[in-house]
């Protein structure tokens, strides 16, 4: 039962989900299977109970997970120790929007590179909203995520920008809004929301308080994609004002006056806690902390 069985075993036991593992950890999901039947060998019971639809872990696969998270963070620290006196080497997985690859990350990942060459750095783009779902199903070392309300126990926060959210329409699409006298009427003025995410939570509680129904015209994943769907004149939108200036489409938009004033975003590094006693992420964290 070698450190990469365990790494493998416990990504699974996050994601209880063969073809993301298989995907997350460069694996084919042949070769993932022969790995847990080999596994269940060497326990002599079954790891995981597995149907069509499902994947649950069994008694002895909780068991396992135990004992994989035990001795993969003393590997951890075993490595740590090692590096003090040698460069760093192996993977740091990141994953982030697009607008963070573009705003948040350029600097911080050039000193990476400039004082850790030896780290191989694997970064994946997409939709801002699943960033803390990549970190609990352990699809990444760190991620650029909007603080929630309520932070995970287990996750660790720093912050590295903070973004009011603003309300946009398209130059072009002047009458796309309707107003009834000087406010805006949100049952007659299709909107362009997020399908998931803080920036949807915050504007589902803003209409619950307020009793609004909206016109919702679409649901879409990303910022980057309500912009573009506002620029089309289908609707309205609501992006943080970062990922706007970030857009090739910002001098389309208009951020619309006298609309409601929701919380800003925070956004940060996000890593589990049991992470920064990894050398790679420690380093990261400590060089965007500024110590």
């Amino acid at each position: 039962m070698d450190i990469r069985t365990l790494e493998l075993f416990r990504h699974l036991a996050g994601t209880l989900h063969f073809a993301r593992t298989s995907r997350a950890c460069h694996i084919t999901p042949s070769a993932l299977t022969r790995t847990v039947q080999r596994l269940e060998g060497q326990m002599g019971e079954p790891l995981f109970l597995r149907d069509n639809r499902s994947v649950e872990l069994t008694s002895a696969g909780l068991a396992l997970k135990r004992y994989a998270d035990d001795v993969l963070q003393r590997w951890d620290r075993l490595q740590a120790e090692l590096s003090e006196d040698q460069a760093l080497g192996g993977e740091l997985s990141l994953f982030c929007s697009v607008t963070a690859a573009y705003s948040i990350l350029p600097g911080l990942i050039s000193q990476y590179r400039r004082i850790h060459p030896g780290v191989h750095i694997r970064l994946e783009t997409g939709d801002p909203a699943r960033s803390l779902a990549h970190l609990a199903n352990r699809d990444a070392d760190v991620v650029i995520a909007a603080r929630p309300d309520a932070l995970p126990r287990e996750v660790a926060f720093l912050e590295m920008a903070k973004t009011p959210l603003v309300f946009i329409s398209a130059r072009q699409y002047p009458n796309v809004a309707v107003f009834r006298d000087g406010r805006l009427d949100w049952e007659q003025t299709p909107m362009i929301l997020a399908d998931s995410g803080l920036s949807r939570e915050q504007m589902d509680l803003w209409f619950a308080r307020n009793q609004v129904v909206p016109k919702v015209h679409s649901r879409v994943a990303g910022h980057e994609a309500i912009i573009a769907l506002v620029n089309l004149g289908f609707g309205i939108g609501l992006v943080p004002e970062l990922v706007l200036s970030q857009s090739t489409l910002a001098g389309r938009m208009v951020i619309m006056k006298n609309m409601p004033v929701l919380p800003p975003y925070r956004i940060g590094l996000c890593t589990r806690k049991t992470r920064l006693g990894n050398p790679r992420v420690q380093a990261l964290w400590e060089m965007a902390s500024g110590r």
